[in-house]
């Protein structure tokens, strides 16, 4: 029998130990060597599909791989983010991550724990919601609207895109502020609210900006108010609830892309530097000011601290019994 001598078996492990590191090193510059799915997890035709394919088409350009955008609505969101932060951590699937992460931490019992399984790689923007009746709504302003919520308690009802997204928060804060009995009505996404809206089955909606506009476009919808901090370019004449009598309120979804936990750094290092590229395109950037689209960090670092506040934010919300957790 052939005796290894130790000094022979330390060199031995070395050789693999380096020999690994650099397969290692190898696999990461090599990255993207495949296409990327980018998973929205919101219905089709609201603003999270919009962005989430201008800047997946943007980003290949940038990465210098297919970027295919897959849509897996539900849940407020959470179905999708779900399976990205249960996928391999290789940087192959990514989630356009969005405000409903941060709130739903506090707010509902969810399969995973956004903190801890995903990362923050970029932000994108913050999209604020317009609160919108149908054009045949007896309710001409917000003060209207408020007065019959007021005269009948838990009559009048908001439509939403899903418990736990920014379009039913949005609501909840509303009636928070305002005293209003509203009763929630949540669909899969903004896009199945608008029939029942325009039909006069359900009285109002808080939409992102994006999809509202095509809505209040088209003349169906009526504009009353929205949840930004000031008005939008796109709707001057259109005014914030907080100008209407409800100072501080402040509401909208962010947007950024997100990656499982335990991505290597250097693969986030290059999708983060990959979506600042996008985001400095002409074409993303017009299509993110039509949708009344507000900066919010772009670095990863940033990102992550952006993230973490909202979650702090939703979370003394709940703790002062300003919101309820949803059941």
């Amino acid at each position: 029998m052939q005796i290894i001598k130790p000094t022979i078996m330390a060199k031995m492990s070395a050789a693999l130990g380096l020999a690994a590191l650099l397969c290692a090193g190898a696999g990461a510059q090599t990255y993207p060597a495949k296409p990327i799915r980018f998973v929205v997890p919101f219905a089709p035709g609201g603003t999270a599909e919009i962005v989430g394919r201008v800047i997946g088409q943007e980003l290949q350009k940038h990465i210098g791989q297919t970027v295919i955008v897959e849509l897996k609505p539900g849940a407020g969101g959470n179905i999708g983010a779900e399976m990205v932060a249960h996928s391999e951590p290789d940087g192959y699937t990514l989630l356009l991550g969005s405000s409903s992460l941060a709130s739903n931490v506090s707010l509902m019992k969810m399969n995973f724990d956004p903190r801890k399984d995903l990362i923050a790689v970029a932000g994108i923007s913050m999209v604020p919601n317009i609160l919108v009746v149908g054009s045949n709504s007896p309710y001409k302003t917000m003060a209207d609207l408020l007065a019959a919520a007021k005269a009948q308690p838990g009559k009048l009802t908001f439509g939403s895109s899903g418990p736990g997204t920014s379009s039913h928060l949005s609501g909840e804060l509303f009636k928070s502020v305002t005293g209003a009995d509203i009763l929630h009505v949540p669909y899969k996404g903004s896009g199945q609210v608008y029939p029942d809206l325009i039909a006069g089955r359900v009285d109002m909606l808080f939409d992102l900006q994006g999809s509202a506009l095509y809505q209040i476009g088209g003349g169906k919808v009526r504009p009353l108010a929205t949840s930004a901090a000031r008005r939008s370019q796109a709707l001057p004449d259109v005014p914030t609830i907080a100008e209407l009598g409800y100072p501080g309120y402040e509401n909208g979804s962010w947007l950024g892309i997100m990656a499982p936990a335990g991505t290597p750094a250097d693969v986030v290092a290059k999708i983060e530097a990959a979506a600042a590229k996008s985001l400095q395109a002409k074409d993303v950037r017009e299509r993110i000011e039509q949708i009344g689209g507000q900066p919010i960090p772009v670095d990863t670092n940033g990102f992550a601290q952006y993230f973490e506040n909202d979650i702090l934010r939703w979370q003394k919300l709940v703790e002062s019994g300003s919101l309820k957790p949803m059941q």
